[in-house]
């Protein structure tokens, strides 16, 4: 029996879209072969749909359609309204690096004050020689569309016993409307080793626009590493983020995500650890209204013994929206001594909001301390009472009670700055509001 893929009008669009980009992409004859083979694996699977169990509750068929042609390289008028985002998102005492629909922009990077306590490429120059940040074992259909038409991101090294003496600030900026931005970028943390490393997305006047980015990381031993990504797109956007991250031994990561803008956002992390008595805390805030669709799905991998993970979540929803948090802890047979923990929160704000929380388990070893929790409610009613009768208006005694209500995530960031940051973040989402 002789079978055919039938494809869609979208699939054929898709197609012809990579046909149309593929002479502009960076990258070697060989890197070409593992950009075709990363698409032919898309064109089969095509967007991640209900039937998928990871993308049961974030159905991109149905709320996104179609992958938007790829932004043509930013031109000066792109360049100057991406120079007023990032004056307006740029964390003070930052390093930054700045890519603009996709392509690197070092114009507007602090390249020589990084020099000095970095090495730095940009995936085009990495792909010149080599496909391997191109490659991975995923079979996800998202992440295989992002290997296919990556256009740039940043290659970064630290090297062993490096002390980052300021945080490294990736900024994604989009300045073009109805496009896609595709990037992928590598950070190498060398053993004993500290580092913050901050991704931020943001918008410069642009609306509808995709954002397909993945990050891989790989911390050496002895390391202690910060990592704080906000997603701040604009409110009919599209982002989906894949972090792919490996841990050696003895590392503290402290992994912190703060969802507020974008139509439709997933976050998709595929953290393992891969040497003993390391420690992860993973924490997230998703502040979402109107009908916007945020989802986080975590997969912490024990492949050792002797590590400690702590998930923390916290999704406030107001509105239509919907808030989704995935997370699954697996644990090796041989990764005795184990001790996972995760714990996600909800707090609808309206009948017409909706929370799906789904924690998981897999453990195949007998020595561990694992546990899950969720929940999902509105506003204490009696507190609300308590705070309206000593004289504050509805809105302003329901913002305090969300802050604290998030206080619990956002203050696992160690850093003052970063963590006023945050929290000023979540201020302005709150003023939105009122």
């Amino acid at each position: 029996m002789n079978v055919a893929v039938a494809k869609t009008g979208n699939g054929r669009a898709v197609s012809d879209l990579f046909a149309s980009a593929e002479g502009r992409l960076p990258g070697s004859p060989a890197v070409a072969a593992v950009r075709r083979e990363a698409f032919e694996t898309y064109e089969r699977l095509g967007l991640p749909h209900r039937r998928i169990e990871e993308w049961k509750y974030t159905d991109l068929r149905a709320l996104v359609g179609e992958v938007l042609p790829l932004a043509a390289a930013p031109d000066a008028a792109a360049l100057k309204r991406a120079a007023e985002a990032v004056k307006a998102h740029a964390i003070a005492g930052a390093r930054k690096l700045v890519l603009v629909d996709g392509v690197f922009a070092a114009d507007l990077s602090d390249v020589k004050a990084l020099a000095s306590e970095a090495s730095l490429k940009t995936l085009r120059e990495s792909l010149d020689k080599d496909a391997g940040l191109l490659r991975t074992a995923s079979t996800d259909a998202v992440i295989a569309l992002n290997a296919a038409l990556a256009t740039d991101g940043v290659a970064l090294s630290i090297a062993d016993g490096t002390q980052l003496t300021a945080p490294i600030q990736i900024i994604h900026v989009a300045a073009a409307a109805s496009a896609s931005a595709v990037t992928r970028s590598q950070v190498v943390v060398g053993k004993g080793a500290r580092a913050t490393i901050i991704e931020s997305f943001v918008a410069a006047g642009a609306k509808t626009y995709q954002v397909n980015d993945a990050v891989i990381v790989s911390i050496g031993d002895n390391a202690d590493v910060a990592h704080i990504r906000l997603m701040d797109d604009a409110p009919d956007a599209m982002n989906v983020s894949s972090h792919f991250v490996t841990v050696g031994a003895n590392v503290k990561l402290n992994f912190f995500n703060m969802t507020t803008g974008a139509a439709v956002s997933r976050l998709q992390g595929f953290i393992t650890f891969s040497g003993e008595g390391s420690e992860l805390a993973a924490n997230g805030v998703n502040l979402l209204q109107k009908t916007e669709h945020g989802d986080t799905t975590l997969v912490v991998d024990h492949a050792v013994p002797n590590c400690v993970s702590r998930e923390t979540f916290r999704a406030v929803v107001d509105d239509r929206a919907h808030s989704v948090f995935q997370g699954r802890i697996i644990v090796r047979p041989d990764a005795q001594k184990t001790d996972g923990k995760m714990m996600t929160r909800a707090l609808l704000l309206s009948d017409e909001a909706e929370a799906d929380n789904k924690p998981e388990l897999e453990i195949f070893a007998d020595d561990v301390s694992c546990g899950h929790g969720a929940t999902a409610g509105a506003l204490d009613d009696s507190l609300l009472f308590y705070l309206k009768a000593r004289g504050l208006p509805e809105k302003q005694a329901q913002a305090l009670l969300i802050q604290a209500f998030v206080g619990e995530a956002i203050e696992q960031i160690a850093d003052d700055t970063l963590r006023e940051h945050v929290i000023g973040i979540a201020e302005r989402w709150l003023e939105r509001r009122s």
